[in-house]
């Protein structure tokens, strides 16, 4: 059953004079506002806030929360998102009295603690990635693609070499291509072959001296290990070029294969879906980057350095590209990550890795029967499903598998991404879920496939929203309440 209260908006729940509490008599000076603030500080009128008593605010509030999705209240295969439980001793470290209470103006003296344990997130990260050094500045994972892009344009200018092309397969995230723009690039797709991999005589025929960064993922979208990426590196390293791993997928080589070792020159994390930290809402978000010696002092500043015994914020070299973020980034991201590396250790961090791959392959093999994986018999922590036979027989989309399964209690799977696979259903278990929530997921998917079309086509039944036109919502989003 909707609860309606929970979908009306506070100002239409609003009644003129009705108060959440009842303030003391005013023991201001009883002269005229103008008298006590500065004309140019005054409004017109008070502001049209909705008036409302406490338990209608705090109702409102508690039902709304209910209609959310989350990786605490349901199941969560969002492929390529990595929506993974986070354990709440990780909440707790991050709130710590002595770590959530800093201010980055305080003097470095006072704040040895938090530069260690900044410090040693730098020396983690890189060497998980089999790299050199690290800057923690970037916001998020797409920020820490253009801040890589950014090191490598500063790397090249600093050589004399004018290299304008970024490619990426047309398999990659979107960011990819979208961050290579924003850097001043000029983003060029190189196909896939018949088997989801990179078409290597494309890659060939599309790299020259104008090229500055190939940037692929690997686990590669349809969560399978490139088997050409030592090829592949070595044919971008011949033509003068820097190699970026999109380090989305990292979830799934965790302490058993780094970056850095198959031919990568530089990498972003995302803490959030490798290690611990929120999901959703937009933050907070964390995009650290590792890159080899040669692009360390190109990289943001400042880095924490240690001295001694005293560590501190300096340049990360004289040509570094600055600051891409305020102070030195999203600390408490990586006090959740710290506590997560340090709670599971070097041989909890490969368990991880083999537990995502394990949930993975067991869901592709309960799927791939009534939803067929056009990519490969098994996988690594993501499979992409095809709807497309259900399509084509019975009219039935993966929008309209997706849109169902919120009815069972389910988030639904990353769809139609990647685009190299028709109706694509990308779905990602992650290690933390049971055996038992993978089993009533895939028999919930199984029954969907079996339902009458007309009933899919007009799903989500359960929910305040159905079938909102997303793409009018993204092109033209309405911000602003206004009384009709």
């Amino acid at each position: 059953m909707r609860n309606t209260l929970a979908t009306r908006l506070l100002f239409e729940m609003s009644q003129p004079g009705r108060r959440s509490n009842v303030p003391p008599k005013c023991d201001v000076p009883e002269k005229p506002v103008k008298d006590l603030l500065p004309a140019d500080c005054l409004a017109a009128a008070p502001p049209e806030l909705p008036e409302l008593s406490e338990p209608d605010l705090v109702r409102h509030y508690l039902n709304l929360s209910t209609l959310n999705m989350s990786v605490d209240t349901h199941f969560y295969p969002l492929g390529s998102c990595t929506m993974k439980y986070n354990p709440k001793r990780n909440e707790k470290v991050a709130a710590m009295q002595g770590l959530g209470d800093l201010h980055p103006y305080q003097p470095e003296d006072t704040l040895q603690g938090m530069l260690e344990l900044l410090y040693s997130m730098q020396q983690i990260f890189a060497e998980v990635a089999g790299l050199d050094a690290v800057s923690l500045q970037p916001a998020a994972g797409a920020h820490g693609e253009l801040a890589a892009l950014m090191v490598a344009a500063a790397y090249f200018r600093s050589r004399g070499e004018k290299r304008t092309k970024v490619l990426a397969p047309d398999s990659a995230h979107g960011t990819n291509p979208a961050s290579a723009a924003v850097a001043g690039y000029e983003a060029v797709t190189v196909k896939s072959n018949a088997n989801g991999f990179v078409d290597l005589e494309d890659l060939k025929a599309k790299l020259g001296n104008d090229t500055a960064v190939f940037m692929i993922t690997n686990p590669n979208t349809l969560g399978l290990f490139e088997p050409q990426i030592k090829q592949i590196a070595d044919l971008v390293h011949a033509a003068g070029a820097l190699m970026y791993l999109d380090g989305a997928n990292m979830n799934a080589i965790l302490g058993i294969a780094r970056p850095g070792d198959f031919g990568a020159d530089m990498m972003h994390y995302n803490p959030h879906k490798t290690f611990s930290g929120p999901h959703g809402g937009g933050g907070p978000g964390a995009g650290p980057i590792a890159v080899r010696k040669m692009l360390a002092p190109f990289l943001p500043s400042p880095v924490v350095v240690k001295n001694g015994d005293k560590y501190s914020l300096q340049d990360a070299g004289l040509e570094t590209i600055g600051r891409v973020r305020s102070f030195f980034g999203q600390v408490g991201v990586f006090l959740r990550a710290y506590s997560y590396i340090r709670s599971y250790g070097p041989d909890g961090l490969k368990k991880v890795s083999q537990h995502a791959v394990l949930n993975a392959n067991y869901l592709l093999s309960k799927v791939k029967h009534f939803l067929p994986v056009p990519h490969g018999e098994r996988c690594l922590h993501e499979f992409v499903a095809s709807a497309v036979k259900l399509k084509t027989e019975r009219g039935v989309s993966a929008m309209d598998l997706a849109k169902r399964l919120l009815d069972y209690g389910y988030h639904a799977p990353t769809v139609y991404f990647p685009l190299t696979v028709r109706e694509a259903m990308m779905i990602e278990p992650t290690e933390t879920e049971s055996k038992e929530t993978l089993d009533a997921f895939a028999e919930t998917l199984f029954r969907i496939t079996g339902e009458a079309p007309d009933l899919l086509h007009e799903a989500p039944h359960s929910t305040a929203v159905s079938r909102p036109d997303e793409v009018t919502a993204a092109r033209k989003p309405q911000m602003r309440w206004t009384a009709s």
